[in-house]
C-alpha cells in the first residue's frame, strides 16, 4: 500500500456482486487486529495503522485475502480493524471470526453511514435476521474512491 508508485491506485477496484445482499458462513477465518484512534467516530490515524498492519503481513510472508478489512466502531474514540489474512502473523494480534454473516453494499459519501446502518438493520429484520455484531468495510481509500468514481462501503453483520 504505502510503497505504491504515485500513479497507481493503492486500493484494488471493488466488485460489489459477491457481497451485495449475501448470506455466507466463515469457519475460523483468520484476521489480524489493530486499533485506530477516532475523534467523534472520525478516524485520525487510519492510514498509519493500515501501513503498520501491512508491514506485519508482508514480514510474515502472509497475504491479505480479498482486501477485506472490517471496522468495528467501539466508541467515539476507537475503531478496531480486523484484516483478513491467509495465516497467523507473528507480532500481530491474531483473531478468528466464524459463523453466519449477512452483507450489503452501499455507495455514496461517508456521511451517509448512519442512514445505511438504519437501512441495513431494517432489511435484516425484514428477512428475519437478528444482528449480533456489525462491521463496516470501507473498500477503498478516499483517493481511490475519487479515481474510480465510486465510494463503496459494505456492512457485514454476524447473524447467528
Amino acid at each position: 500500500m504505502a510503497d505504491q508508485p504515485k500513479n497507481e491506485e493503492c486500493c484494488p477496484k471493488f466488485d460489489p456482486a459477491p457481497w451485495d445482499g449475501k448470506i455466507f458462513e466463515w469457519k475460523s477465518k483468520k484476521f489480524i487486529k489493530d486499533s485506530v484512534f477516532t475523534l467523534f467516530y472520525m478516524p485520525i490515524n487510519f492510514g498509519g495503522v493500515m501501513t503498520r498492519m501491512m508491514k506485519k503481513v508482508d514480514s510474515a510472508g502472509a497475504k491479505c485475502l480479498d482486501n477485506v478489512c472490517l471496522s468495528d466502531h467501539t466508541s467515539k474514540w476507537n475503531m478496531d480493524l480486523v484484516l483478513a489474512v491467509d495465516k497467523d502473523v507473528p507480532d500481530a494480534e491474531n483473531v478468528t471470526l466464524g459463523g453466519k454473516y449477512f452483507s450489503k453494499v452501499y455507495e455514496g459519501p461517508f456521511k451517509d453511514t448512519g442512514k445505511w446502518c438504519k437501512e441495513f438493520g431494517a432489511e435484516a429484520t425484514s428477512k428475519g435476521l437478528a444482528i449480533k455484531k456489525m462491521y463496516l468495510w470501507y473498500t477503498t481509500c478516499p483517493k481511490c474512491a475519487k479515481k474510480y468514481g465510486k465510494n463503496n462501503v459494505v456492512i457485514v453483520a454476524q447473524i447467528d
